[in-house]
């Protein structure tokens, strides 16, 4: 297989970039399409279809290719893959739950292969300003297809508008919804992993009350006076022109164990429930969970996931057609450049065309090798077809 990642900030660059990649006689089937919401993505996708390549979709809140990254723009990597190695699944949700979505996509996946593995793309933001359940949508995906089948991905953005974000293919999109590309896990490999890098501060708490995605209680203490008085900004508790996600949650988010001793995610406060004193977070999280409080990455992290995907790739002795990257919408306010550094040095390591987008969530593998909704992490995936 071969790959070919392009970018451009209006219909007629894309239009030129793909005309340019193609000049040779190359001729991609399938493109993954990262797409700013100021972009003519309905445009771009009907310039895919008239040349005969289908399309997985998602908006982004900042996108790149090697060599290149922009917020407002268009990226996509190219695939010449083998038509009967993979299909597009796409599901809108309407009035099914999120689970009942996933779980008739991960169907979808296993009536066209015996071994699936996926690259999904969920909506993240709707325009009604409801969150999707990433956490749910994991969940089910793996229930189906079992825990051994490796899928990987992310939620889509909106530039950091909250205004809604989408999921398309030719002719299809929506604000609440899945898609994916389900690949013949027995000629097409994937391996990748999701890695955060926020170190956990202090002593572990424990949620004492809880709903879904609402936390009212952190050691029998209303969860909002806690975590502001903790990181000295109870100043501005009150003050709800306050954008806790932006200014707070990105950098301090909470960090739990999935289970005692297992992989480690982050919990990001993103609102407050004022009547309750209780934060809203993006991960659903039950009572008696123990939380710890966290301290930014240092700037070894770049080294930390170049390291770990030198090992990975040493260990596997594979080397990789395309690369897919999904980061955390929040790592680029808090890392800075270090975020660019992290996406140029996972192209060093693996020499091929790369592409991706800054998410409101991502999917895959965590360190030790679990199936994951992650927060705040730098999440990547390598493509291999074989021969």
């Amino acid at each position: 297989m071969q790959a070919k990642s392009i970018h451009g900030n209006s219909i007629d660059e894309i239009k030129s970039a793909l005309d340019i990649s193609m000049s040779d006689g190359y001729k991609p089937t399938v493109a993954i399409v990262f797409i700013s919401i100021k972009q003519d993505r309905k445009a771009v996708a009907e310039l895919l279809h008239q040349k005969g390549i289908d399309i997985l979709g998602a908006t982004s809140c900042g996108e790149f290719i090697n060599g290149h990254q922009s917020e407002g723009e268009t990226v996509m990597m190219l695939l010449d893959l083998s038509k009967e190695n993979y299909s597009i699944l796409y599901e809108e949700i309407g009035e099914r739950s999120i689970g009942d979505a996933a779980d008739q996509l991960a169907c979808d996946a296993l009536q066209k292969f015996k071994n699936p593995s996926l690259i999904v793309c969920s909506t993240g933001m709707s325009v009604k300003g409801e969150y999707f359940d990433g956490a749910s949508m994991v969940k089910s995906i793996e229930k189906k297809i079992g825990p051994d089948k490796i899928f990987f991905g992310g939620m889509a953005g909106d530039d950091g508008t909250y205004s809604g974000s989408y999921i398309f293919t030719h002719g299809k999109e929506t604000d609440l919804g899945i898609a994916a590309i389900v690949l013949n896990g027995d000629k097409v490999l994937l391996q990748g992993m999701a890695i955060t890098g926020w170190k956990p501060m202090g002593i572990a708490r424990t949620v004492t009350k809880s709903a879904g995605s609402t936390i009212y209680t952190i050691d029998n203490m209303p969860a909002a006076d806690m975590y502001f008085k903790y990181l000295g900004r109870e100043d501005k508790k009150t003050d709800r022109a306050f954008n806790l996600t932006d200014e707070l949650g990105f950098s301090y988010p909470f960090i739990t164990e999935r289970e005692p001793g297992g992989e480690t995610i982050l919990i990001t406060p993103r609102g407050i429930d004022y009547n309750e004193n209780a934060l809203v977070v993006d991960i659903p999280t039950k009572e008696g969970t123990k939380l710890w409080f966290s301290m930014p990455p240092d700037f070894d992290i770049v080294e930390e996931i170049i390291d770990e995907a030198n090992q990975l790739k040493g260990s596997n002795q594979l080397d990789a057609d395309a690369l897919l990257i999904f980061s955390c919408a929040g790592r680029q306010p808090v890392l800075g450049p270090l975020t660019t550094a992290e996406n140029e040095g996972l192209h060093e390591v693996w020499k091929t065309p790369m592409a991706g987008f800054f998410t409101y969530g991502e999917i895959g593998r965590a360190k030790k090798g679990k199936q994951e909704f992650h927060s705040g992490a730098c999440c990547w995936v390598t493509l291999k077809e074989k021969i």
